[in-house]
C-alpha cells in the first residue's frame, strides 16, 4: 500500500516539474529547509527526490525540524535517501548552520490557529525570534545564493471586496485581537527580512502562501478542505460550518513544491510573490465537488450560527507576478487535486 501512495506522489512531481532542466543550476548545491519535516518540507523533499532520480542533477537537502524521528517514521522512503541530512533543532535557538549551505527555504512554524490561540507567545517567538536566529546564522555563510522566506496570506488582513488579492493589497486588521498573533508575527518576520536584506545584504525573497491541497496534509487540521476530505473518507456526511459562500482557492501540493524550488532560481531578490491558486471556489462548491468525486455518495450538511451574512470572506491570490517572473503555472485543476488527494488518503487510511 505504501508503494501505491509513493507512486501517486512521484507521478504528481513528474506532472508538475515541467522544466526539470532549469534546476541544473542547483547541481551539487545544498538547500536547508527549516520546518523541513512538515507538509511543505515533505513535498519539497519529494520534488528534489524526483529531480535527483530522473536527471543528472544532484541536489543535497538539509531538513531542520524539532521531531526528526516522526519524519523518519512517516516517510521512511525519503529519510533513507543519500541526499538527505537532518538537523534536529528548534529554530528559535538556532546559532550555527553547516557552512556548505547555498540556499535556504524558511518554512518553520505551524499555521494551525488552535496552537496560536492556546500559546500566542510561542507563536510570536517562533516567527520573530526564529526568523532572526536563522537570518543571523545565514549571515555567516560564505556562499549563500538565496533565502526564500515563507510568510502568509494572512498579512493582508480581511478581504471582502477584492476578487483577487495582489501583493500590494492590505485590508482591515484588528491589531489588538490576540487571535491575530499569527498574522502580526508574520508581518514582523517580513520586516526582519527587509532589514537583513537592506542592511546586511542578504539575498532574500518572500513568498506569501495561500491554501494548498494534497497528500501529507493532516486531515485533523482545522481547515475546511481538510474537514471535507476527512468527512468523505469516513463516509460522510460532509459538514459545512459557517458561511458556505466563503471563497478560497487551493493549489495542489506538487505545483506548490515546484514553485518554491523555482523561486530559488528565478525569484528576484527583494520581491514578494503570492503562492497559490488564482481559481476561486466557494465552500459550498468545494463540498459538492468532493461529494461528486467520492466513491460513496453522502449528504452535505450546512450548519451556521447566522442566517444572513453581511459580507463574504475572499482569500484568493492574484498570481500574475509569480507566473511571469518564475515562468510557472498551475498544472492540476481543483478536480484533479481532489481526486488525487482522496485516492492517497484512502490508501493511507487502509494502510
Amino acid at each position: 500500500m505504501s508503494l501505491a501512495k509513493n507512486k501517486i506522489v512521484f507521478e504528481d512531481c513528474k506532472t508538475s516539474c515541467v522544466e526539470i532542466e532549469s534546476f541544473s543550476i542547483l547541481d551539487n548545491k545544498s538547500i536547508l529547509i527549516t520546518g523541513g519535516t512538515g507538509f511543505i518540507g515533505k513535498w519539497i523533499a519529494e520534488m528534489v527526490s524526483y529531480i535527483n532520480s530522473t536527471s543528472k542533477i544532484n541536489i543535497k537537502l538539509y531538513l531542520l525540524g524539532r521531531d526528526i524521528a516522526k519524519f523518519k517514521e512517516e516517510v521512511p522512503h525519503l529519510a533513507e535517501k543519500s541526499f538527505m541530512d537532518f538537523i534536529e533543532q528548534d529554530v528559535r535557538y538556532l546559532h550555527d548552520l553547516p557552512s556548505n549551505i547555498n540556499y535556504i527555504i524558511h518554512a518553520a512554524g505551524s499555521p494551525d490557529n488552535r496552537e496560536h490561540v492556546s500559546d500566542p507567545l510561542k507563536t510570536i517567538e517562533t516567527f520573530y525570534k526564529g526568523t532572526q536566529s536563522l537570518l543571523d546564522a545565514a549571515s555567516r555563510i560564505q556562499d549563500l545564493k538565496k533565502i526564500v522566506h515563507l510568510s502568509s496570506h494572512q498579512v493582508y488582513g480581511k478581504n471582502e471586496t477584492e476578487q483577487l488579492i495582489s501583493e500590494n493589497y492590505f485590508g482591515p486588521f484588528e491589531g489588538l485581537n490576540i487571535s491575530n498573533c499569527y498574522a502580526e508575527s508574520k508581518r514582523i518576520a517580513e520586516t526582519l527580512c527587509s532589514y537583513y536584506k537592506n542592511n546586511l545584504g542578504l539575498p532574500i525573497i518572500i513568498l506569501r502562501p495561500f491554501a494548498f491541497i494534497g497528500p501529507y496534509q493532516d486531515l485533523e487540521k482545522p481547515w475546511a478542505i481538510n474537514s471535507f476530505i476527512r468527512d468523505a473518507i469516513l463516509g460522510g456526511p460532509i459538514r459545512i460550518l459557517g458561511n458556505g459562500l466563503t471563497e478560497r482557492s487551493y493549489l495542489y501540493a506538487s505545483d506548490m513544491a515546484y514553485c518554491i524550488l523555482k523561486s530559488l532560481i528565478d525569484g528576484k531578490i527583494g520581491e514578494i510573490y503570492n503562492l497559490g491558486s488564482n481559481t476561486p471556489i466557494s465552500l459550498n462548491e468545494l463540498a459538492f465537488k468532493i461529494q461528486s468525486h467520492s466513491a460513496t455518495k453522502m449528504e452535505i450538511l450546512s450548519r451556521s450560527s447566522k442566517e444572513n451574512y453581511l459580507s463574504i470572506s475572499k482569500l484568493v491570490p492574484n498570481t500574475n507576478k509569480i507566473a511571469k517572473d518564475l515562468n510557472v503555472k498551475e498544472i492540476f485543476t481543483i478536480d484533479e487535486a481532489i481526486n488525487r488527494t482522496l485516492l492517497w488518503n484512502q490508501l493511507n487510511k487502509n494502510n
